[in-house]
C-alpha cells in the first residue's frame, strides 16, 4: 500500500477514474434497491449514477489525451488515507433518510480528500490536478439536493417516509415486540413457580434459562414459518424469526439473571423490579409504534403480566 503523495499524475488520474466508477455503481445499486418501494427516490440515485458515469468519461478522455489508452488498475484500498466505501450488499438496509444524505456525503468526502491531498504536495502539476478535482467535486455536493427537489417533492417524500416507517414496524418492531412480550410474560410462571417452590435461587435460574431458550427457539421457528413476506411485505422470514427468537430469549433472561444472587429474597426483589421494567418497555413500544393509547397499553400489559405472575406464585406455594 502506498501513500497518496507518492503517486504520479498518471496514477492519480487512474485512481480518480476508478473512484468515480465505484461511486456510480454504489448509486446504481442503491437505486435498484429503492425502485420497488420508493420509485421517486430511486430516480434521484439513477440520475446520480449517470452523473458519475459522465465524470468518469471526462476523466478517461483526459487520461487518454495525456497518457495513452492503458489505464492502470489503482483502487482506493491500494492507497493509504483514501476514502473507502462498503459495497451496498455489505451494508445493512439503510433508511430512506439515510440514502438521501448518502450522495451529498460521498461527494463532500471526496472533495475534502482532494483538497487535503493538494495542500500536501509540492508538485505544481499534481497540485493543479487535485485542485481541479476538488473544485469539480465541490460543485457536485448539492446535486443530490437539486435532484431531490425536482423528483421528490414534499408530498411524495412524506408518503415515502410513511411507507418506510410502516416497513420498519412490520419487519422489525412487530417481530421484536411479539418476542419480547412472549419472553417477558410467558416465562414468569415457570421461573417464579420454581423460586417459590424450592426457595433456591439456583433452581429458579436453571428453570428460567431452560424456559427462555426453549421459548426463543420455538418462537423463532413459529415466526419464520408463519409468513414468507412475499405478500405482506414483512421482509425476510429468517430475519424476522431471528429477531423474534432473540427478543423472546432476552425477555425471559431479564428476570432470570437476578436468581444468580444467592440470597433468595434479594434475588426475588431484583427479579420483580426487572419484571416491572420489562412490562414498562413493552407498554412504551406498543404506545410508540402500535399507536395504542399509553394508559390502555400499560394496563393491558400489566394485567397480562400480573395474571401470569400470580399463576406462578400460586403454583409455587401450593
Amino acid at each position: 500500500m502506498r501513500n497518496f503523495s507518492e503517486l504520479s499524475e498518471r496514477e492519480i488520474l487512474a485512481l480518480a477514474i476508478g473512484a468515480e466508477e465505484e461511486d456510480g455503481r454504489i448509486y446504481a445499486d442503491i437505486a435498484e434497491g429503492l425502485h420497488a418501494d420508493f420509485p421517486a427516490s430511486a430516480k434521484v440515485f439513477f440520475e446520480m449514477a449517470a452523473e458519475e458515469s459522465d465524470h468518469r468519461r471526462r476523466l478517461i478522455d483526459l487520461f487518454q489525451e495525456k497518457f495513452g489508452d492503458h489505464i492502470p488498475l489503482i483502487r482506493r484500498q491500494d492507497v493509504k488515507g483514501f476514502l473507502h466505501r462498503k459495497t451496498v450488499w455489505q451494508m445493512p438496509k439503510p433508511s430512506i433518510k439515510d440514502v438521501r444524505k448518502l450522495a451529498e456525503s460521498m461527494e463532500s468526502e471526496t472533495a475534502n480528500f482532494y483538497r487535503l491531498a493538494a495542500s500536501r504536495t509540492s508538485d505544481v502539476t499534481i497540485r493543479k490536478l487535485l485542485g481541479d478535482l476538488a473544485e469539480a467535486e465541490q460543485t457536485h455536493e448539492h446535486i443530490a439536493d437539486k435532484l431531490t427537489e425536482e423528483n421528490v417533492p414534499e408530498p411524495v417524500r412524506q408518503t415515502e417516509d410513511k411507507s418506510a416507517e410502516r416497513n420498519f414496524v412490520l419487519r422489525y418492531v412487530q417481530p421484536g415486540l411479539a418476542g419480547l412480550m412472549d419472553g417477558s410474560v410467558s416465562t414468569l410462571a415457570p421461573v417464579f413457580a420454581a423460586a417459590f417452590a424450592t426457595h433456591k435461587p439456583h433452581e429458579a435460574f436453571i428453570v428460567g434459562i431452560a424456559a427462555s431458550l426453549g421459548a426463543g427457539i420455538s418462537m423463532a421457528f413459529a415466526e419464520a414459518l408463519s409468513d414468507d413476506g412475499s405478500l405482506t411485505g414483512r421482509g425476510s422470514p429468517i430475519l424476522r424469526g431471528a429477531i423474534t427468537g432473540g427478543m423472546t430469549t432476552i425477555g425471559g433472561l431479564g428476570h432470570t439473571l437476578p436468581f444468580l444472587i444467592p440470597n433468595f429474597w434479594t434475588a426475588m426483589a431484583v427479579a420483580f423490579g426487572v419484571v416491572v421494567v420489562e412490562l414498562g418497555v413493552i407498554s412504551w413500544i406498543r404506545a410508540r409504534y402500535m399507536e395504542a393509547p399509553p394508559l390502555q397499553a400499560a394496563l393491558q400489559v400489566a394485567l397480562g403480566g400480573a395474571i401470569v405472575f400470580g399463576v406462578g406464585v400460586a403454583l409455587g406455594t401450593s
